[in-house]
């Protein structure tokens, strides 16, 4: 199977730009680029819970474009700025995402992003082949 970018048009700036795959096929899995919750102008929210929503979207994003769910997902890496001020938070909303069995998870506390004021950044990776029951 041959390694094929997964690119959502809202996303195209992420391949153009930074050079970079927003997801990236390669045999049964898909790799994921960090996301942070700036919408696809650039624009990002000062408020935790629209930052969050906004990274899991465009997570939801790329799976859709893979013709996958985010029951797909396998892994999740989170990176935190203040991981404390909002962990519940992000909890609940990724709950909202995340079915069983639940992807593996780490959760890692970094002093900042790219972009200033960003709070969150997902990473993941997700199973191309269907799960069997």
């Amino acid at each position: 199977m041959k390694d094929r970018a997964i690119i959502p048009d809202e996303l195209k700036g992420f391949y153009s730009d930074w050079k970079m795959s927003p997801g990236l096929a390669c045999g049964d899995f898909l790799f994921f680029s960090g996301f942070t919750g700036a919408d696809a102008e650039g624009n990002l929210s000062s408020n935790p819970e629209e930052q969050i929503r906004m990274a899991f979207r465009k997570v939801g994003l790329v799976l859709a474009k893979a013709g996958l769910s985010y029951n797909a997902l396998v892994e999740m890496t989170t990176y935190h700025a203040g991981l404390r001020d909002h962990l519940e938070l992000f909890k609940r909303i990724r709950a909202e995402h995340v079915v069983e069995p639940y992807p593996a998870w780490t959760a890692i506390e970094v002093s900042g992003f790219v972009r200033e004021g960003a709070i969150i950044e997902i990473k993941a990776v997700a199973n191309r082949v269907p799960k069997s029951e």
